[in-house]
């Protein structure tokens, strides 16, 4: 990936949190037929080992889980807050005319090693926490426990589950940082006017001192 230091994004819980934030993750793995890339929902904990383990379940008639088998590299691309910037928010565009427009984004890379999970009380521990983890900001919560226990078990047979210890991972927070204060200040007044709000909250972030 290609970063430039003003952008690098360096904290772990900052980078945690944008996947807590937006859990769908794009899983990329190397197959003998090239790359291939698939959409999951993935659930971080945080505390398990360096930089944190990510859980996750696939249909079994993805293919995908194969490619992982015993273990295999991958790389996981997490997608935050995006949004364009128009040179019309920009104060040197005022003065000078000369601005251009851009994008705006967050995103995190974690790569690792993967392995296909298919033992029972491993995927349920994983399906009750990935309940419990979106659930929770529902007025009625519902659980796995809710439905039939042996209409689980057949949902279960259909499905396998996918670890990864995170080896590493990187955090580009690209929100206007190689801008001039006066510019950063009128960009995140026009991204809430565009009820970007998520992104302009990580510009003014960078305004305020410290």
């Amino acid at each position: 990936m290609y970063l430039p230091p003003a952008f690098a994004e360096d904290r772990l819980e900052v980078k945690h949190g944008l996947i807590h934030t937006y859990p769908l993750g794009t899983l990329i793995v190397q197959t003998e037929e090239g790359p291939t890339a698939d959409l999951i929902p993935f659930l971080l904990y945080p505390d398990e080992g360096e930089h944190g383990v990510l859980r996750a379940h696939v249909a079994r008639a993805n293919p995908v889980w194969k490619a992982l088998g015993e273990g295999a590299p991958v790389l996981v691309v997490f997608q935050g807050p995006e949004a364009y910037i128009t040179p019309n928010w920009y104060e040197v565009k005022r003065t000078t005319g000369k601005a251009v427009p851009t994008w705006n984004y967050a995103m995190v890379q974690v790569r690792g090693t993967a392995r296909a999970v298919e033992d029972g009380a491993w995927l349920r521990r994983l399906l009750d926490d990935l309940t419990q983890a979106h659930e929770r900001r529902m007025p009625q919560p519902w659980a796995v426990s809710d439905a039939p226990a042996e209409y689980i078990a057949t949902m279960m047979r259909a499905i396998v589950g996918i670890e990864l210890p995170i080896a590493s991972i990187k955090g580009k927070w690209k929100v206007s940082q190689n801008r001039e204060m006066a510019d950063r200040a009128s960009i995140a007044a026009g991204l809430r006017e565009r009820e970007a709000a998520d992104m302009a909250a990580l510009v003014e972030e960078r305004i305020r001192p410290g």
